[in-house]
C-alpha cells in the first residue's frame, strides 16, 4: 500500500498512498506511558523484535517518495528531529534542547544537543540542521511538510551548536511540524538506499519485498534500545500477515487490517488485541474543479446516498468511527458532524434535482487496487445507481495514482486514505489534489495558523469543520481503528496510528 506521506506519513508526499498529510499539530489520545500491557519482570535485552506490516518503503528517503513505510521504520528508530513527536500528540524536545521566539514570533533560536553523533560517526552540528531543513523545502522534494515549511524565510548557523531560522509569517505550528524534520549528515549519500541518522538504530540491510533489519546503534546521545534488533517483515496481504503472527514468525502485527481475523487472536492467551487511536481518514475525495462536482449540491446528494454505517460495518465490524468530517476526534477541533449530510436516499434525490440532474449521471471513479478501496469502491458504485447515479470504477496502482490524481489532478472523483492528525488545513489550499476552493475557508485556515494562542486557532478551524461538511468538500466515509496485534511476551509497543510512525526501542520480548 502507497501512502502519501505529507506530513509527516508519516509523516510529505510519500507515494504510498494513503495521504499521510501533516498539518499543524499533534493530536491527543493514550499517552506514550500507556504502551502496551505491563513490563515483564525480566526481558531479552539481545532479543531480536520482528515486526509484520503491509507498507514496505518505496525508497529510505522521506523526501524522496518513500511512503508510509519509510516513517513507520525509519521515523524516531533511525532518523530524528529537533523534537520529538510522542505516541500522544505531545511535542518534546529531542535534537533540540531548547528555543527562544522572537517578540513578533519571526525568529526561532535552537540550541541542538551536544554529543550526538550519526551512525557514521560524524558529530552533529548547526549545518545538518540546515541541510536537513532546506531538503524538505527544496525543489526537488516530495514532502507534503514542504508546504507547511514554505514560510521559513532563512535558516542560519551563527555557531556549530545554534540554528537561527527567520520566517515570512508567523506559524503557530511550527515547532509541531519540525517534528516531522528528520536531522541528517550533510554529507550522506544514496539515501535512498542507506541511511545516516542519529536514532537508536541504525540500517542493517534492506531486502526489497521482504524485510528490513535494523541494529542497536552503539554510540546513541541517549538511552540505549531496549532491544538489539528489529526486523519489519514485509507482506503482501492481511491474511499472510496474520498466518506470520500465528506461526510466530513475527511478534507484533502494526495495524491489523483484517478485522474477521480478529477471534483467533482475542480467544488466546497468547496474544494481545490492542484497539488505539487512528487518524486515518477514508475519503470519497471529489476532483471539485469538475462538473458536475463543482457543484456542492452534487457533492451533498452523493454524500447522502451512501449508507457509511453500512459500509464501515462491512469492513470493520465492530470497530472504527463514523465523524462526518475530516476531524478525528483526537484533534481538539473535533465536532461529530455526521448529520449534517445524513444518509438520505430521498434527500439525495431532491439534491440532485435541485442541481439539475433529476436523471442522474454517470463518472469513473479511480480505485487504488489496494483493500479496502475496491471493495468500498464496489459499495459505492451499488449504492448510487439507486438514486441514478452509475459509476465506472478504475482500478489504478498507486503510482498510477500518484501521477494521475496527485499530480496531474486527472480525475472525477477517487478514493483515498489520508493519514495524519491536524490535516483538515489542506482544504485551504485550492491547488491541493481534490481543488476545494472557498476563499473564506482558505482565509480561517490562513488566520489559524497565525493565531497567538491555541483557542483562537482551535476556534477558527471548527469554522473551518462546519463549512466543509456544510459543502460536503469530500465525502469522509469512515476513521479507521488502530489496531495492534502482539504475542503477549511482547510489551512496550506504541498503541496509536499517529502518521504511521511505530517506535520500536522501548519494546520488551520476555
Amino acid at each position: 500500500m502507497k501512502r502519501i506521506t505529507t506530513p509527516l506519513a508519516g509523516g510529505a508526499l510519500v507515494v504510498a498512498i494513503s495521504i499521510a498529510l501533516t498539518a499543524c499539530g499533534g493530536s491527543t489520545g493514550t499517552s506514550s506511558s500507556q504502551k502496551s500491557g505491563a513490563a515483564p519482570g525480566s526481558y531479552d535485552k539481545d532479543a531480536t523484535v520482528a515486526i509484520g506490516s503491509l507498507y514496505e518503503p518505496q525508497n529510505l528517503d522521506n523526501t524522496g517518495g518513500g511512503g508510509q513505510g519509510v516513517t513507520e521504520a525509519l521515523n524516531g528508530n533511525v532518523y530524528e528531529g529537533l523534537f520529538k513527536l510522542t505516541d500522544s500528540g505531545k511535542v518534546d524536545n529531542q535534537l533540540a534542547t531548547h528555543y527562544t521566539v522572537s517578540p513578533d514570533g519571526l525568529t526561532y533560536t535552537f540550541t541542538l544537543r551536544s554529543g550526538v553523533k550519526f551512525h557514521s560517526g560524524k558529530a552533529l552540528d548547526s549545518s545538518d540542521v540546515k541541510y536537513s531543513i532546506e531538503k524538505v523545502i527544496g525543489p526537488d522534494s516530495q514532502s507534503a511538510r514542504k508546504s507547511n515549511l514554505t514560510v521559513i524565510k532563512n535558516v542560519a548557523t551563527p555557531d556549530a551548536r545554534t540554528v537561527k531560522v527567520t520566517l515570512s509569517s508567523k506559524s503557530i505550528s511550527f515547532i509541531y511540524n519540525l517534528s516531522y524534520v528528520w536531522i541528517i549528515d550533510a554529507q550522506a549519500k544514496n539515501l535512498k538506499t542507506s541511511e545516516d541518522g542519529t536514532g537508536p538504530y541504525q540500517l542493517d540491510r534492506w531486502t526489497r519485498g521482504s524485510a528490513l533489519s535494523l541494529d542497536r546503534f552503539a554510540g546513541y546521545w541517549g538511552t540505549p534500545a531496549t532491544n538489539k534488533k528489529v526486523v519489519f517483515h514485509y507482506f503482501k496481504d492481511a491474511t499472510a500477515l496474520n498466518n506470520a503472527l500465528l506461526t510466530n514468525a513475527v511478534d507484533v502485527v502494526t495495524s491489523e487490517q483484517s478485522p474477521d481475523a480478529l477471534d483467533q487472536f482475542k480467544n488466546s492467551p497468547s496474544y494481545k488485541v490492542n484497539s488505539g487511536n487512528s487518524t486515518t481518514k477514508l475519503l470519497l475525495a471529489f476532483n471539485d474543479r469538475v462538473k458536475p462536482f463543482n457543484n456542492p449540491l452534487v457533492r451533498k446528494a452523493i454524500t447522502s446516498a451512501i449508507d457509511n454505517k453500512k459500509l464501515l460495518e462491512s469492513i470493520w465490524g465492530g470497530y472504527g468511527k463514523l465523524i462526518g468530517s475530516m476531524v478525528p476526534p483526537t484533534d481538539p477541533w473535533y465536532e461529530d458532524l455526521t448529520h449534517v449530510n445524513p444518509y438520505d436516499p430521498a434527500l439525495a434525490k431532491s439534491e440532485l434535482a435541485q442541481a439539475g440532474y433529476a436523471k442522474g449521471f454517470g463518472f469513473t471513479l479511480d480505485t487504488p487496487n489496494y483493500d479496502p478501496h475496491p471493495t468500498a469502491a464496489t459499495f459505492i458504485k451499488s449504492q448510487l445507481a439507486k438514486v441514478g447515479i452509475n459509476v465506472k470504477i478504475n482500478i489504478i496502482t498507486p503510482d498510477q495514482w500518484y501521477t494521475k490524481v496527485y499530480q496531474n489532478h486527472d480525475f472525477s472523483a477517487t478514493l483515498q486514505e489520508h493519514v495524519n492528525d491536524r490535516d483538515i488545513v489542506w482544504y485551504g489550499n485550492p491547488d491541493f489534489y481534490w481543488g476545494y476552493d472557498n476563499k473564506q475557508v482558505t482565509q480561517w485556515v490562513a488566520q489559524a495558523e497565525q493565531s497567538d494562542t491555541t483557542a483562537q486557532q482551535t476556534d477558527l478551524l471548527k469554522k473551518v469543520n462546519e463549512r466543509i461538511a456544510q459543502d460536503a468538500a469530500s465525502d469522509w466515509l469512515y476513521l479507521y481503528p488502530q489496531i495492534v496485534v502482539a504475542s503477549s511476551k511482547l510489551s512496550g509497543y506504541p498503541l496509536n496510528g499517529l502518521n504511521s510512525q511505530f517506535y520500536a526501542y522501548d519494546i520488551k520480548k520476555s
